[in-house]
């Protein structure tokens, strides 16, 4: 009696491990919006889908997606891509504000990025920070 009970639980238990293995790739999406803004304690912060602005940020996105970088920070910056799976990185410099590009992640894995802000914009006089510059963090788990 017992061994049949467990001869019919045992294809629900694998069925139940298989969705929950599936499920987070089904769940990731497959497009993020990253924004970069000035602020006065750090210079600059980040945020991921209109979240909180933060130094580091961590993001999951689905193979083959997407995020659009838009800066909206007092300075440019330059996307830089510190480890990970290779990738071209085309537009990579946001040279002033508003601009944005976007960056598709063709192959699965764990993306590192950080930005190389220049100088602040010629006529931006009076926008005065705190402390030492942020140094931004994104990581994009690519699933």
């Amino acid at each position: 009696m017992l061994l049949k009970r467990l001869s019919l639980l045992l294809p629900l238990a694998v069925a139940a491990v298989l969705v929950s293995a599936v499920a987070p790739v089904a769940a990731a999406p497959g497009h993020a919006s990253v924004v970069i803004r000035h602020q006065v304690r750090g210079c600059h912060s980040w945020s991921v889908n209109g979240g909180t602005f933060k130094v580091s940020q961590t993001m999951t996105l689905r193979h083959g997606g997407s995020f659009v970088l838009t800066n909206n920070d007092v300075m440019p910056h330059k996307l830089v891509l510190t480890s990970g799976p290779s990738l071209r990185l085309t537009h990579q410099l946001l040279g002033h504000m508003g601009t944005s590009t976007t960056v598709t992640l063709t192959r699965a894995g764990v993306y590192h990025f950080t930005t190389k802000p220049g100088e602040d914009y010629p006529g931006m006089t009076g926008m005065k920070t705190i402390g030492e510059d942020n140094v931004l963090k994104l990581t994009v788990i690519v699933v």
